[in-house]
């Protein structure tokens, strides 16, 4: 038989341009598959996401920022591929730096509050 439940929290953060999430825990997890495999296409994979939803994902971040965030070529021959820009880049640095903030700023009250949650 398994333990206990892990009891945590964990913060969503969600950045909107208007009514457009342009960056959230989706969104920041794909950029990271995307740093990592090269490939919009197998980052979706990865993700157990489609590739149309993706690279639907992929161009409302690179709307909702002043430069884009990806950028792609084309599959074929040469195989196509995706990278992070600088902008990117430092998008996922930042986000990723919310969210360590986010759980560092809840502590004190998750401490009061994981003490009431059944174990």
């Amino acid at each position: 038989m398994k333990g206990a439940p892990r009891i945590r929290v964990q913060p969503r953060i969600r950045v909107f341009r208007g009514d457009d999430i342009v960056l959230g825990p989706g969104k920041a997890d794909l950029l990271g598959a995307i740093r990592k495999l090269g490939s919009i296409q197998d980052a979706a994979r990865s993700l157990g996401m489609s590739y149309m939803r993706a690279w639907k994902l992929v161009q409302t971040m690179n709307r909702g920022f002043r430069e884009p965030v990806v950028t792609a070529a084309r599959g074929g021959a040469s195989h196509g591929g995706a990278v992070l820009t600088k902008t990117g880049e430092a998008a996922l640095a930042c986000y990723r730096e919310m969210e360590a903030a986010g759980v560092q700023g809840m502590a004190p009250a998750w401490r009061r509050l994981s003490r009431r949650i059944k174990e």
